[in-house]
């Protein structure tokens, strides 16, 4: 009997082990905001990764991005001896989404000369200097420099300014084009006052939100998520010389736009949306969730990383990563109705992996390591979408890595 019962609770005993091995780790999430502590959240290292296989892995896409091969890899090319842009390969032209985003990831990377060479372009080829437009930058261009659209994308002004802060505070101002600061803050003032016959302010007087278009006209009348960037405005209350509670109200406006405008139940949010939150119909693209909106975990996630506003951005986060998980990792699509009907186009996308992979930061549920595996799993992208899968990649690892960072002076 007795040696019955020993066996009993040997098994019991394996078995629990077993179980509790078997158990998700629950993904801890930081208690203070990285502003106030400077310390950023590495959940690639979480995962079990190695300082060193981060590293490279970094470096890597950092190389094959800017310095692969002509035409299948990289996105940044050199013009000169001091200047550079960056190509969206598809369409063939530059932007100043890719620009800007090139000028982030540099900062990130302490890439002064990379930095350097594309701010230059920017200002050479795509900033207003005169006319109806003057201060904002021309949202693309061909590759001569020639600008396609007068008008500013508002994307574009928003990355270029807290870029343009960052390496003020990262490397010190220089001289003419490179007083970052200086750049950062003219920036700002038209974002707020630029006001002609054909511009408006980037950001609505009215509701503090920033507008899909600063053009006078029906696209400066809605938003798009995926352009509120309150962890940016609250870095640039702090440093505008002027201004400063109304990028206080930006930074509010901005988080309390995600919550109306994200379903309920899937956390889907639309390419463009109303004031109100309600996805704005705009030709095909306008009403869906796609490649802007895929960007809005990301956004989300280091907003709530960088200063912890509150435990919606969890929620939000736990909702939105739990619709995909339950469509299959490595199987979810792209595309869909914000209530998460398929919708049109649906094939996979890097970029899209990429950016839910960064949403995991804001996330307590163990679902998170399934979507980190799967990013790092995925290859950097090549070909003929390299260019926004590509940046979002490389942003995504230096994120996820706890290497995407604030930068005051």
């Amino acid at each position: 009997m007795k040696k019955t019962f020993l066996i009993v609770i040997l098994l019991f005993t394996i078995g629990f082990t077993v179980s509790a091995q078997d158990e998700p780790k629950i993904p801890q999430l930081p208690t203070e905001a990285a502003f106030t502590s400077g310390e950023y959240r590495n959940i690639l290292s979480e995962w079990g990764l190695s300082d060193a296989e981060i590293q490279t892995r970094i470096d890597d896409t950092f190389q094959q991005l800017f310095y692969g091969d002509d035409d299948t890899e990289r996105v940044y090319y050199e013009l000169g001896d001091d200047m550079a842009y960056v190509v969206d390969v598809n369409n063939n032209d530059i932007r100043t989404e890719g620009i800007s985003y090139g000028m982030m990831i540099a900062v990130q990377m302490d890439k002064k000369a990379e930095f350097d060479r594309l701010w230059k372009w920017a200002y050479t080829y795509m900033y207003h200097k005169e006319g109806p437009w003057a201060g904002y930058f021309c949202w693309h261009t061909r590759l001569d420099g020639t600008c396609i659209d007068n008008n500013p994308a508002s994307d574009g002004e928003i990355w270029y300014t807290t870029a343009l802060f960052f390496a003020s505070a990262r490397w010190g101002d220089g001289e003419g084009i490179f007083d970052y600061k200086t750049h950062a803050q003219t920036i700002l003032n038209t974002m707020i006052y630029q006001d002609t016959a054909l511009a408006t302010p980037t950001f609505d007087p009215e509701t503090k939100l920033v507008v899909f278009v600063p053009q006078i006209g029906q696209v400066s009348t809605f938003t798009d998520p995926s352009y509120q960037a309150p962890h940016y405005y609250e870095i640039w209350s702090r440093l505008a010389i002027q201004d400063n509670e109304f990028w206080v109200e930006a930074t509010q406006a901005a988080r309390e736009h995600w919550r109306v405008a994200a379903h309920p139940e899937t956390g889907l949010m639309a390419n463009y949306a109303e004031f109100t939150g309600e996805p704005r119909e705009w030709g095909d693209y306008g009403g869906v969730y796609y490649a802007d909106a895929w960007r809005i975990g990301m956004m989300i996630a280091l907003d709530y990383i960088w200063f912890l506003p509150d435990e919606w951005h969890v929620e939000q986060s736990n909702r939105y990563l739990r619709f995909f998980h339950n469509l299959g990792i490595g199987r979810y699509n792209s595309r869909f109705l914000i209530d998460g009907t398929p919708e049109g186009n649906q094939h996979r996308s890097t970029g899209h992996i990429a950016t839910n992979a960064v949403a995991t930061l804001a996330s307590n549920e163990p679902i998170v390591w399934d979507f980190i595996e799967e990013f790092w799993d995925t290859p950097v992208p090549t070909g003929q979408y390299r260019y926004y899968d590509g940046l979002l990649y490389l942003m995504a690892l230096l994120q996820t890595s706890g290497n995407f960072r604030i930068y005051m002076p």
